[in-house]
């Protein structure tokens, strides 16, 4: 079938939206007619060229989501008509991750993703006989996709499609980072760095949690705010000194948990300095540069701070995902507020400048 998408041809060139085919569903495999994606920065990321396992040409977006067109042999857990929010992050629930509680990276189709390929090592977009790779598995900037069932969470029907499909990277991720791997005691003391969708996320969860403070720290004034309407309890300008002040505000100890939702690694280092000495736990959810590295004092960690990462916030997908969706439709969790701008793909690289200005949360492109 002819569909349109947006195309990364060159990296650090806009993207170029345009015709391309997409075959049918292979075995395992589920055509998605897609309903809306959010731009990313991870999009941003590896359009820029910044990314090292980046690959062009191929289809971006992964924040995605939809309805069942189509299903391939073999595929038994969705159907024609079912809703669903797209996976970068797959569940198998067999491999020796997915039947583990420490984990939510499954095996079963990573190396391949990671090449830009379905599990059988092809792909189903095409140019003028071109083959073009899928990007992390989802390539959801585009009217319709092929994925691997194991790939697709399938979500209420009642929930908005252009609100949900946040939940497909940014607003899971960040969620996540404080449910599922910090795992916030309620009555703690939190601190989010970064006050875009991840760490709005992260305030959301803590509060979810039952943390009795939630700092949130941002450079931008609107994005505290937005903060504030999540759950933050207290606001901070970021800068030199927030270590600081942070150590200052919780009686000089720190935070029983802080989160960095930024990428920068000066700001993963303040994250780190302001857990609290004895237990604190810092969880790093953002994704730093190409050879960029985090220093860390040793005697942090040895006065009993600790470090985590979060991937798509420690969520197993096909099983966490239906429940958040459930809980934006009980009213717990604000995704609303999240979705700042609507668009058609044709503006796809204007949300790009938009994001580079800092502009809004989060930016869906609709169909």
């Amino acid at each position: 079938m002819k569909i349109r998408a947006a195309v990364l041809e060159e990296f650090a060139q806009p993207l170029v939206v345009q015709d391309v085919e997409l075959d049918g569903p292979g075995p395992g495999e589920v055509l998605v007619r897609i309903a809306a994606c959010g731009v990313c920065h991870t999009d941003m990321y590896t359009a820029s060229g910044a990314d090292p396992s980046g690959y062009a040409p191929t289809v971006l977006g992964h924040e995605g989501a939809g309805v069942v067109e189509e299903v391939g042999e073999g595929v038994t857990s969705l159907a024609p008509g079912d809703h669903v929010v797209t996976l970068f992050s797959p569940q198998c629930r067999e491999c020796v991750h997915c039947v583990s509680d420490k984990t939510n990276l499954c095996l079963a189709i990573r190396e391949k993703q990671n090449e830009g390929y379905l599990p059988d090592g092809t792909t189903r977009l095409s140019r003028a006989g071109e083959r073009l790779r899928h990007f992390m598995g989802t390539s959801t900037f585009a009217e319709a996709t092929v994925m691997p069932e194991i790939a697709l969470a399938k979500v209420n029907p009642d929930a908005k499609l252009d609100v949900v499909c946040s939940l497909a990277c940014g607003a899971t991720t960040g969620i996540g980072a404080a449910l599922y791997v910090a795992k916030v005691e309620p009555g703690s003391t939190c601190v989010v760095f970064g006050a875009g969708l991840v760490g709005l996320g992260a305030v959301a969860g803590c509060r979810v949690a039952g943390a009795e403070r939630i700092v949130a720290v941002d450079l931008d004034d609107d994005r505290l705010e937005q903060a504030k309407a999540q759950g933050a309890t207290d606001t901070l300008k970021g800068g030199p000194g927030a270590v600081e002040q942070i150590v200052e505000m919780t009686g000089g100890f720190g935070a029983d948990y802080t989160f960095e939702a930024t990428g920068n690694v000066a700001v993963m280092r303040q994250a780190v300095e302001s857990a609290r000495m004895g237990w604190g736990l810092c969880t790093i959810a953002g994704v730093a540069g190409k050879g960029e590295v985090l220093e860390v004092v040793p005697r942090f960690l040895i006065t009993g701070r600790r470090i985590a990462g979060a991937s798509f916030g420690g969520a197993k997908g096909r099983d966490r995902v239906p429940e958040l969706v459930d809980s934006y439709l009980a009213g717990d969790l604000d995704l609303d507020a999240l979705i700042t701008s609507r668009i058609s793909l044709d503006q796809v690289n204007d949300a790009f400048a938009a994001m580079d200005r800092h502009e809004g949360v989060r930016t869906v492109i609709t169909f």
